[in-house]
């Protein structure tokens, strides 16, 4: 067979294993209501956890951004691409999470790489949860160091495996909220572990910043910690924030190695200064609008006690992500496509995302929504069991 034939073999299986990938065609910008094909459909699977991607003033930070330093930011960092604006926010982030420094990546997926492989070398052991981000799992196979990967949350497990690891350079990397889950990792034990084991410890915080702690500081600070010692964060920007990037934050020792080693920063074009503006302004944002924090967080109650009457399989979570159970590829997109029928957009999650036999709606809150918008999903959720989706 050519390869157009073989290519085709794989993309009928995996339509007929209900596993084939499509893409929603927005027709305008990103917000709790969305135009799909005409339609104006309530959004409930968007990372924009709180209600950034369209925030005017964060609209106006572009604009004036793009008068003042233009577009494009020419080069890398390491040439001539490292403007005043990426410094003075990297600045304001590192301050804001309790870090002495903080470096700017184009994306998470990115910053991961760097991570993984510019700490550790083939003497080294990298020790991850299996329930990671892909970006993670791919950045720990990638990298020369020894790859093992625990049961989620065994913290048994792994402290069998950092004591064996004797005198190795040792790193643990984790979600810090799970992003299919919504769960988050046990953050004060792996923080004693880090300083016990001396094992650097690095939590990829992409759906926990700006969700969780004082102001949105993120999963480290809901629960009295701050990426300082031993311990590295990640926050992505293009979630809560609504922008795009990521940035890693920790002692400088960390930030500096990471500029003269990682080479998904060296050897990129640096963000456009628009994006970093758009980034500040919601930093700054969190702080001015805090509001935001205790009506999504209220959203989430109202939710999952509302679910809780209908009996669905709800997962553990307690953050803006509350994926319902639903097992089935096919009956996970019959419940989408119904709901999309009903006027909400709701994504089916199914592997190899998440494992065989889990998938499941993952539905997102944001701050964006209000009250009678959780209400009116509850309502359609409750069709769906009338009509044995559900």
């Amino acid at each position: 067979m050519n390869w157009h034939q073989q290519l085709s073999l794989s993309l009928e299986q995996a339509e007929s294993d209900h596993l084939r990938r499509s893409r929603n065609l927005l027709d305008g910008p990103q917000g709790p209501k969305v135009q799909i094909d005409g339609a104006e459909l309530s959004n409930f699977c968007s990372n924009d956890y709180l209600g950034f991607a369209s925030h005017p003033k964060i609209k106006k930070a572009v604009i004036d951004a793009a008068k003042e330093w233009g577009v494009g930011s020419g080069s890398s960092h390491l040439v001539c691409g490292h403007q005043g604006l990426t410094e003075s926010f990297e600045q304001d982030f590192a301050a804001f999470v309790g870090a002495e420094s903080a470096l700017l990546f184009s994306t998470g997926y990115m910053a991961n790489f760097a991570v993984l492989n510019s700490f550790v070398d083939r003497d080294a052991l990298i020790f991850q949860d299996k329930f990671n981000h892909a970006s993670l799992i791919d950045a720990g196979r990638l990298s020369r160091a020894g790859f093992n990967r625990y049961q989620h949350g065994d913290m048994n497990y792994l402290e069998q495996q950092l004591k064996a690891a004797g005198e190795k350079p040792t790193l643990v990397a984790t979600d810090a909220v799970f992003s299919m889950d919504g769960d988050l990792a046990p953050l004060e034990q792996l923080s004693e572990f880090s300083m016990r084991y001396d094992a650097l410890t690095y939590f990829d915080d992409a759906h926990g910043f700006g969700v969780l702690g004082n102001q949105g500081r993120g999963s480290l600070n809901s629960v009295g910690l701050a990426p300082t010692g031993n311990r590295l964060l990640l926050a992505t920007l293009g979630k809560a924030l609504g922008s795009f990037g990521a940035v890693v934050a920790g002692d400088k020792v960390f930030t500096d190695t990471l500029i003269q080693k990682a080479r998904p920063y060296i050897y990129t074009t640096a963000l456009p200064p628009t994006v970093v503006a758009a980034s500040s302004a919601a930093l700054g944002l969190m702080q001015e609008e805090d509001w935001r924090f205790q009506h999504l967080h209220s959203l989430i109650k109202i939710f999952r006690n509302s679910v809780a009457t209908l009996g669905l399989h709800l997962m553990d979570s307690q953050t803006a992500i509350q994926p319902i159970l639903v097992g089935d590829n096919q009956a996970a997109l019959d419940c989408s496509n119904k709901l999309k029928d009903l006027g909400f957009l709701v994504t089916a999650i199914r592997p190899p995302t998440v494992p065989n036999g889990t998938a499941r709606l993952r539905i997102t809150l944001s701050a964006a929504h209000t009250e009678a918008d959780v209400a009116s999903l509850v309502e359609a959720l409750k069709q769906l069991q009338k009509s044995d989706l559900l």
